[in-house]
């Protein structure tokens, strides 16, 4: 019995101890296996929920994504059908549950540190396969980013670790997601870095990396090593053509904002329907176009197909970019379960070779392969308000490096032009606001999320209760630096007060329990008000003290770094 007891012992203080460094914003490699682990079940799950919708799409059309092999009526109904089957998951799994997508994610990231609810990544999973096997302009990596936030943040809850690592793992299954749909390890991290956290922090990085890595390399393996994006040209753009580059930033910002405005009119106008109305006004306008327009079904590579082949005039062109615009607008302001990114990628590639068309004149090939590239990459860009990840996104699709410079200048001016004289902002964040969905805190608080109350914690103290002896008391006091009293189920510090020319004496402060998977940002709030005493760390039970944490200890590492 007292082998097991001290096993069992050993095995606290080893579990602890691993929690503890963990709490600390500093690279480990305990959490770089957890992201590598993390990053493998969430590339997994998307390889299966990617493999869905392939084989949907394969039994329904001739091939993936051509919805022009189905017939006029079939167009029409397919949506309303699929909008119908996302209504019965939102109702098996409850309609509360129904809020999907990036923008939830980045809410969960700062109010739950990336843990989100099963029922909505069931929704988000089985919602998702629906929305995009049915035609819906929507992308593939919303779903991606959502599932894989869900599934390396169940690893964090599920180990019970301090919730600054859990958050740095559902960061890292968003950038093993990003990279499992597009094959774009690099453009992944620098996503996560911009979009979905948005500060870049040195001990993040390496988890997000090895995440990217896996989630890259599982899908790769799965489905092939190409990405779906090989028929672009190699570029040809020189200095001659970068005035009509800056015209096509200009166009393309322009586009951006209202893009942006529109998504955000149609969220608003949608809160006044019931979910079911929302879902089958959505189902009815995107088979009604699709009746018409084939090619603005779906997510992406159909509409590029079309845009790049010779049977593509700037006529027809500019009736696809509209359709792909409103589609993706009311798939998007609607609730159905999808992303944006994937129609962004294909209405900028059409943009750009609108544009490609109307600039004919000044060229003698019309370089719409180019344009269309650069279209993406401003596209993307001035929506998402992402201008690295948007460059690097280009750069990995279309595998030319060539191309770094003039998407630079296509970026910055599409960026300028959508801030400067739009206002616009990214379209998540938009999203969020209108939604009323919090995703701000304070500077302070960001800067203590970032660190777990194990890791400062002290745990040098002697819990007292009314049942010891005087010199029980005695001998506790001299072996610890904190005492803590025990009284009618609460808990006290006793904290000793130096006075010059005095003798010291106690002072008495009730103290908060806190888990041991809090922050310090959690910590600072209950202290805040009263700014002194300190609350006591508890694993699993309130009644299992682990350690102690004063204000002073938090005030100290605000203004000094101490930990």
């Amino acid at each position: 019995m007292l082998n097991i007891t001290r096993f069992k012992n050993t095995v606290n203080y080893l579990d602890i101890a691993m929690r503890k460094r963990l709490a600390l914003p500093i690279t480990s490699w305990q959490l770089c296996l957890l992201a590598i682990i993390g990053g493998t079940i969430s590339s997994l799950l998307i390889a299966l929920f990617i493999g869905a919708i392939n084989s949907i799409q394969q039994w329904l059309l001739a091939d993936i994504g051509h919805y022009t092999s189905l017939t006029e009526l079939n167009r029409l109904f397919l949506p309303i059908i699929g909008a119908l089957a996302i209504l019965l998951t939102a109702w098996l799994t409850g309609y509360q549950y129904i809020r999907t997508g990036i923008p939830f994610v980045l809410h969960r990231l700062k109010v739950a540190y990336g843990v989100i609810p099963l029922r909505n990544t069931i929704n988000q999973f089985f919602g998702g396969i629906i929305a995009l096997a049915s035609g819906f302009s929507v992308g593939k990596e919303g779903p991606a980013v959502h599932l894989g936030a869900a599934s390396s943040a169940y690893l964090g809850s599920r180990f019970n670790l301090p919730s600054n690592a859990t958050r740095t793992l559902a960061a890292s299954g968003v950038a093993a997601g990003i990279a499992a749909c597009f094959n774009t390890p690099i453009a992944a991290v620098i996503f996560v870095m911009e979009v979905i956290l948005r500060e870049y922090k040195i001990h993040m990085f390496i988890p997000i990396m090895l995440a990217a890595i896996v989630g890259s390399m599982v899908t790769s393996t799965i489905f092939g090593p190409a990405h779906g994006y090989e028929f672009f040209s190699p570029v040809a753009l020189d200095f001659e053509h970068y005035p009509w580059l800056i015209l096509l930033g200009l166009m393309l910002g322009t586009l951006a904002a209202i893009f942006n405005r529109f998504i955000v009119a149609a969220i608003e106008n949608a809160k006044h329907f019931h979910v079911v109305a929302r879902l089958l006004i959505a189902g009815l306008i995107t088979g009604s176009v699709g009746f018409i327009i084939p090619y603005a079904m779906g997510t992406d590579l159909g509409a590029m197909h079309f845009t790049m082949s010779d049977d593509a005039s700037t006529a027809l062109l500019l009736g696809l970019l509209v359709a792909k615009c409103g589609l993706t607008i009311v798939a998007v302001g609607m609730g159905i379960p999808g992303g944006v990114i994937g129609p962004i990628f294909s209405i900028g590639a059409i943009a750009g070779a609108v544009a490609a068309g109307m600039m004919g004149i000044a060229f003698e090939d019309k370089m719409t392969s180019d344009f269309a590239l650069m279209g993406m990459a401003g596209f993307m860009a001035a929506t998402l308000n992402a201008p690295l990840a948007a460059l690097l996104a280009v750069v990995e699709l279309s595998n030319q490096l060539e191309i770094i410079a003039p998407s630079m200048l296509v970026i910055s001016t599409a960026c300028l032009c959508a801030g400067q004289l739009f206002n616009n902002r990214s379209v998540f964040i938009m999203q969020l606001n209108v939604q009323e969905l919090s995703y701000r805190t304070p500077p302070l608080e960001n800067t203590l999320h970032n660190i777990g109350v194990l890791g400062i914690m002290r745990t040098n103290l002697a819990l007292l209760n009314a049942r010891d002896t005087e010199q029980e008391m005695q001998e506790k006091a001299m072996k610890s630096e904190y005492l803590i009293m025990q009284s009618n189920g609460e808990f006290y510090w006793n904290e000793v007060v130096y006075e010059p020319g005095k003798e010291r004496r106690f002072r008495q402060h009730k103290l908060i329990p806190i888990s041991s998977c809090a922050t310090l940002a959690e910590a600072y709030l209950q202290l805040n008000e009263q700014r002194l005493g300190g609350v006591y760390i508890y694993d699993k039970s309130p009644d299992n003290i682990i350690g102690l944490l004063t204000f002073e200890q938090i005030r100290a590492y605000l203004t000094k770094g101490k930990i």
